[in-house]
């Protein structure tokens, strides 16, 4: 193994492992910490720490990074998410501090842009198309708002090292003049990247360093430092019942869903009736499983409405409750038959393939930018983080799983 991967969530460990492979790297996605050897030259180890407390996931991202060694990775990556999603509480900073301290890194570059999705970090700041972060509609995420668009800000408030800068400016001018700007005390340093060509440029910068942290962007350059060459992941197309469950609140995923309604037969998930037990199983499998075309079980409601049921029931209590149902859907619709699974938002995908009992996703070609298409036996799978994909994303993921390349 070259480079070994440490993903906060399941739809980012896909995403990073896509751009891996595209980078033409072996690469295999775990879900969860292996109990056996491989044989790959990237390894991502998927976990479901982005939202749990500093502590718990220190100690998983710590034991992910010590196995990732054991199989000889030269390099570690620490994968966010592409929007920062965590809070004032963290855990980015401290499972950073954590993984530093622990390979004995002076630097941390540390990136979430990812342009051909329009994010894009800028004199510190991180941007989602043509605006801040704490505008984009995260402010409103139900688990990690991000209200705060300076990551500088962000991240200082999550660990103890210094957090440093290097602007666009420096960037641009290639990995000499970002090397002669790193400071010489140990830091964790945003980097600007407003292009695919910033993010090559962070990679040839990177060749050498123990670790790094950021979205799927910051691998981008890296593959060609261990002599890799782009390659397209191969893919047979895999036919039978479709099915698409969508957990994620974000903007575009709501979209989605909207568009999605409009051709597709569809059912909501909502919260008052998962929390007052009147959503039966049984009932929504033989609801999914009369369709005659792939229908769409959701549960990705308007902000308002979140945060009044979080009000009611607890953050925690309803996110179980949906993940556990989606996690028990997921497993009884494969038993049933259903060969393709569209997954929109990180959590979601982290119940389904935890439902799925999945230890190993092999990685197909790209869905949209950031969505690979997953294999898990003689089942097709798409993570979808939930600000990730066009209007008609689900239309088409199901659609390109049966297509062979």
């Amino acid at each position: 193994m070259k480079i070994g991967v440490i993903a906060d969530d399941f739809t980012g460990a896909s995403d990073i492992a896509l751009t891996l492979a595209e980078g033409g790297m072996r690469t295999a996605q775990f879900v969860g910490i292996p109990d056996a050897e491989t044989d790959v030259e990237a390894g991502v180890v998927a976990l479901k720490s982005r939202t749990i407390p500093a502590e718990e996931a220190i100690d998983q991202c710590l034991a992910a990074c010590n196995w990732l060694l054991s199989q000889g990775a030269e390099q570690i990556i620490f994968k966010i998410c592409s929007t920062f999603d965590s809070t004032d509480a963290g855990n980015i900073g401290q499972v950073a501090e954590a993984l530093g301290t622990h390979l004995e890194a002076k630097h941390i570059l540390t990136c979430p842009a990812f342009p051909a999705n329009g994010r894009s970090v800028y004199m510190g700041h991180l941007f989602v198309g043509d605006v801040l972060l704490n505008e984009s509609g995260m402010q409103d995420h139900p688990l990690t708002p991000m209200k705060d668009a300076d990551l500088r800000r962000v991240l200082g408030r999550q660990t103890t090292w210094p957090v440093a800068h290097l602007p666009q400016a420096v960037v641009s001018q290639g990995p000499a003049a970002m090397a002669r700007a790193l400071p010489s005390e140990r830091a964790m340093i945003i980097v600007d990247a407003i292009s695919d060509a910033d993010l090559c440029t962070i990679g040839r910068a990177a060749r050498g360093q123990k670790l790094l942290t950021g979205g799927s962007g910051i691998a981008l350059g890296l593959p060609a430092n261990f002599g890799a060459t782009p390659a397209t992941p191969p893919w047979a197309g895999i036919f039978g019942p479709g099915v698409v469950l969508s957990g994620s609140c974000s903007r575009a995923t709501r979209g989605q869903v909207a568009h999605y309604k409009t051709s597709a037969p569809s059912v909501e998930i909502k919260a008052d009736d998962v929390m007052s037990g009147s959503v039966q199983l049984d009932e929504i499998v033989a609801w999914t499983l009369d369709q005659p075309i792939a229908p769409l079980v959701y549960s990705s409601a308007d902000p308002h409405v979140v945060a009044k049921a979080q009000a009611t029931y607890g953050r925690e209590a309803i996110a179980d409750k949906i993940e556990t149902l989606f996690a028990d859907l997921a497993a009884v619709l494969a038993e049933k038959g259903v060969k393709r699974i569209v997954v929109a938002g990180g959590e979601t995908s982290g119940a389904v393939v935890t439902g799925l009992k999945a230890q190993t996703l092999h990685i197909g070609p790209k869905l949209a930018p950031g969505v690979p298409a997953l294999r898990h036996g003689d089942i097709a799978l798409a993570l979808k983080s939930g600000n990730f994909g066009a209007e008609d994303f689900f239309t088409t993921a199901l659609r390109d799983m049966e297509t062979t390349r």
